[in-house]
């Protein structure tokens, strides 16, 4: 395998461990561990300060009693030397240098030390600051980051809902096409079976020749009248009533009787 093609599956895994990591990662979360660590650095700083302060505090005891010391040297060289000892009081005096010298170097390391505990407070004194100032934004930030997440969550189920009505309306939409299709079979299906070319299973609208041939002898009936009627308008008369129409009605339909020989059955 090919060390491009190494160098490509690297940055994919990578690439996709970063957007796992990504989802994964709470803001919220980032802030309050970076406020942690804030704090525990300054508890170091303070920490810094008191030890140093302690030992500020010790050297200054020490330079105390040696300066108590070295006075009390000094008291004793001054009586010897009263006394006519001036050997005691030159011992004296010697041991009161000594300890003088002990006393400057204390003496340095307490004003390094007095710099040093000075550095540390103010630095103390800033961080607490920054602490204080980086409490505050995160509280902001978070506050900002959950209403966010509630308007997000919010919208979402908005367009949950959305989606789920647009469902709703295409089921209406399909429902409503398919009783508009099922009532036109409806109607194409009475058509029919009133039209005849479609016979009713059930018998119900089904007629018999005899109420065919009385609906169609009825309506032969009204046509006739009306056109006596207007053969009478015409001819200035009065129009013809029914008995008269059906009695020439069974004359003409009376069958005719044949002429043929006379029978005399008086012969």
């Amino acid at each position: 395998m090919s060390d491009g093609i190494m160098k490509r599956m690297g940055l994919i895994f990578r690439s996709k461990a970063n957007k796992a990591l990504d989802r994964a990662e709470d803001p919220r979360e980032t802030l309050d561990y970076s406020y942690q660590k804030q704090l525990e650095l300054l508890q170091k700083v303070r920490r810094g300060v008191a030890d140093v302060a302690t030992s500020r505090k010790r050297l200054e005891l020490q330079l105390t009693q040696l300066q108590q010391q070295s006075a009390k040297y000094e008291d004793q060289g001054r009586k010897a030397l009263s006394l006519g000892r001036e050997d005691l009081a030159r011992e004296a005096l010697t041991r009161k240098a000594n300890m003088q010298s002990q006393i400057n170097d204390l003496e340095v390391q307490y004003q390094q030390l007095q710099a040093e505990e000075e550095k540390l407070t103010l630095a103390s004194q800033r961080l607490q600051a920054k602490v204080d100032a980086f409490r505050t934004k995160k509280e902001t930030i978070k506050a900002t980051y959950t209403a966010a997440q509630a308007q997000t969550r919010i919208a979402e189920s908005f367009s949950g809902i959305s989606e789920e009505m647009g469902d709703v309306g295409l089921a209406i939409q399909r429902a409503e096409d398919k009783t508009a299709q099922m009532q036109a079979r409806a109607g194409a299906i009475d058509e029919l079976l009133a039209s005849g070319a479609l016979d009713d299973a059930s018998g119900l609208g089904r007629k018999d020749d005899i109420e065919a041939e009385l609906e169609r002898v009825a309506g032969g009936s009204d046509v006739e009248l009306e056109l006596a009627r207007m053969k009478a308008e015409l001819t200035g008369g009065s129009p013809a009533g029914p008995q008269a129409i059906e009695q020439g009605r069974q004359q003409d339909a009376a069958p005719q009787q044949q002429d043929g020989p006379r029978i005399n059955y008086n012969k």
